[in-house]
């Protein structure tokens, strides 16, 4: 698990994971229960960037229920990771 910062910080993603095969998920968090598109642009750009290898994309946040977006991209309560 690491982060990732565009070397100029034009892009950043909270949490990157990786799985032996280079498989990734990358992970957002936000400290708000709604998700805004234009918060996600940094998660497009990754999808855009590397492909089939985003294996997904999740946004945390502080809202009561899980879904998936229109465009792909799951939005998880925090809540529900854990007790």
């Amino acid at each position: 698990m690491r982060h990732l910062r565009t070397q100029r910080g034009e892009h950043e993603v909270d949490f990157i994971v990786t799985g032996v095969d280079g498989g990734v998920v990358a992970i957002e968090v936000k400290l708000s229960a709604t998700v805004e598109a234009t918060e996600l642009r940094h998660l497009h750009w990754l999808r855009d960037r590397i492909g089939g290898q985003l294996l997904d994309a999740v946004v945390v946040t502080t809202g009561r229920e899980a879904y998936r977006r229109d465009d792909g991209i799951a939005v998880v309560p925090a809540a529900l990771l854990g007790p």
